[in-house]
């Protein structure tokens, strides 16, 4: 049972998609999560296609993988017509908060993929009655780390409408990674964790300090204690 920070122990997970049931449920906030297989990327352009205007996802997508990336892929037109994606830049998850317990029921995705994270509430009230997780990106350098391991671009739908960045792209890849395990099956977020016990420890941080002074910092009227 992971209570505090210090009880989360970061191990390494390999998951290959569609991601099953039982390896859903054995994810422990933290984890250290790399994906083998197919995913998709998908943000606004078609959570408001399938969820707003109640659009199927396109045939066989369903059924190749359950996994959605919040991401934005960096692509390039071969000479042969084939695509290229060099990196891949996540977009924040927050974004698509009301519209998720509807995307999870038309999407079928078990795994959402995305930077920063939801709330522990819309974990709880969105993705636990869906058995779904979340996994977080790791930084803001790693985009082109992911996109070495994406193996080839199986399809994309809706390109010439939504454009490169909106589209949704059918990824091969391989040990795509790192992410943390952010919103558990049970509803849990690991950055809920840790603002609780940075909080929990700010008396600590602050005990012992002297009163401080309203003012910027560095600022002060005594030419010694200048800081330059």
């Amino acid at each position: 049972m992971i209570a505090r920070l210090d009880d989360v122990r970061m191990d390494e997970v390999h998951l290959t998609t569609p991601v099953g049931p039982d390896a859903i449920r054995r994810l422990k906030l933290g984890d250290v999560v790399y994906l083998s297989g197919v995913l998709y990327t998908a943000r606004e352009g078609v959570y408001r296609k399938v969820v707003e205007k109640g659009i199927d996802l396109p045939a066989g997508v369903r059924a190749l993988t359950n996994v959605n990336f919040h991401c934005s892929p960096a692509a390039a037109v071969r000479p042969d017509g084939t695509y290229a994606v060099e990196a891949v830049t996540a977009t924040a998850s927050f974004r698509f908060g009301k519209s998720m317990s509807r995307w999870f029921e038309r999407s079928g995705a078990k795994v959402i993929v995305g930077k920063a994270g939801l709330t522990e509430l819309a974990y709880r009230e969105w993705f636990v009655p869906h058995g779904a997780v979340y996994l977080t990106t790791v930084g803001y350098g790693l985009g082109a780390a992911y996109g070495r391991c994406i193996r080839r671009v199986l399809d994309v739908h809706w390109l010439e409408e939504l454009g490169i960045a909106q589209a949704l792209w059918v990824l091969e890849v391989e040990r795509l990674g790192p992410f943390l395990v952010e919103g558990d099956r049970e509803g849990r977020s690991l950055f809920a964790l840790a603002n609780h016990e940075i909080n929990r420890r700010l008396a600590e941080v602050y005990q012992g300090l002297p009163r401080f002074a309203m003012g910027r910092f560095g600022e002060t009227t005594a030419r010694t204690d200048e800081i330059v």
